[in-house]
């Protein structure tokens, strides 16, 4: 069977027929709605900042903008493994759950004389096992993504209750080393050390996103499965590496969490998906799959963090915090569901 070659940008090719150019492309299209997307997230982000150093003059310090971009440092790394698991067309709600095991579960190893560096490296192995154990049952069993990883998410958040009882594990015994990595600053800078590393990976994977043949295969995927297959794409095994992958983030995430905080925690992250998918969809990537750009969704967890940043300056009440990230998901989806409503009308 012939192969076809698989399109180098963000989006799906229009599988329909075009004539002589003079219709634009879906694909086109959607790389238009991408970065308007982006852009629109980057002036409300702006917006907000410009409102808030009026409002309050510790908003704009050096402090206050290290702390911001520290609350969503972990959870970005997480965030762009969403990103592709959305673009891929699936989902994964497990991602939480496995950042809390892969914590609880290196910090039992080391409380147990284990060096730290092992005992991350084996979280990171549970990472993956957790990973392709999602991949397969939605792969090869065939189960839907959100039940697959919804099920996978509370054997592994029930395993981290089960393993460290309940109870916080406390680390503050952690070689200075591995501390350095959460808590760490850049020479005389003020900049925090997992911040730049943060940024680095940021930076690899939006390259790769544009560059690479395999992401782009990702993105064809998600807008047709069937083309996809019909060009020649091995479907199962390149979802089964976005599982995979989203494990891996997740476990080196959880490694980065303790850290950062000194000690690991059963419930740590819970509820964390629901911040990860609104980033993901406020940035452009789309539930339906085929969509997105790393980038888009690190501008969307930046946002929110600017809006949490924002709430607490001004005193409110965590409760509310969290009805206003209810409310942002729920806008974001309705938004990217009644645009692919139009498309399709």
């Amino acid at each position: 069977m012939a192969k076809v070659e698989v399109p180098p940008e963000h989006t799906a090719p229009d599988t329909s027929a075009s004539t002589g150019g003079a219709r634009m492309s879906i694909g086109k299209r959607l790389r238009i709605l991408g970065g308007f997307r982006e852009a629109t997230t980057l002036v409300i982000m702006i917006l907000i900042c410009v409102v808030m150093s009026i409002i309050s003059p510790y908003f704009m310090t050096a402090n206050n903008i290290r702390t911001t971009v520290l609350s969503f440092s972990i959870n970005g790394l997480v965030v762009i493994a969403m990103t592709v698991v959305l673009i891929s067309g699936g989902i994964d709600l497990s991602v939480g759950a496995v950042m809390a095991l892969v914590g609880v579960i290196t910090g039992s190893l080391f409380l147990a004389k284990v060096n730290i560096w092992i005992a991350a490296f084996a979280g990171v192995g549970i990472g993956v096992v957790i990973g392709t154990l999602n991949g397969f049952f939605v792969t090869r069993v065939g189960l839907s993504p959100f039940i697959a990883t919804l099920a996978m998410g509370n054997i592994a958040r029930g395993a981290s209750y089960v393993i460290s009882r309940g109870m916080p594990l406390p680390l503050q015994s952690l070689p200075p080393d591995f501390k350095y990595i959460g808590r760490g600053m850049i020479g005389g800078t003020g900049i925090p050390f997992l911040i730049l590393l943060f940024a680095i990976v940021v930076i690899a994977f939006d390259f790769l996103s544009r560059r690479s043949t395999i992401i782009r295969r990702i993105y064809y995927v998600g807008s047709s499965e069937k083309a996809a297959r019909f060009s020649g794409i091995n479907v199962t095994r390149l979802r089964m590496g976005v599982y995979i992958l989203a494990g891996v983030l997740g476990a080196i995430a959880g490694v980065f969490s303790i850290s950062r905080f000194n000690s690991a925690t059963p419930y740590y992250a819970d509820g964390v998906e629901m911040i990860l998918i609104s980033a993901c969809v406020i940035g452009g990537a789309s539930l339906n799959g085929g969509e997105g750009t790393i980038f888009g969704s690190i501008l969307g967890i930046a946002l929110l963090a600017v809006i949490q940043g924002s709430l607490i300056l001004m005193d409110v009440s965590v409760y509310w915090q969290q009805l206003v990230t209810g409310l942002i998901l729920l806008i974001a989806v309705s938004l990217d569901f009644l645009t692919h409503r139009k498309k399709k009308q």
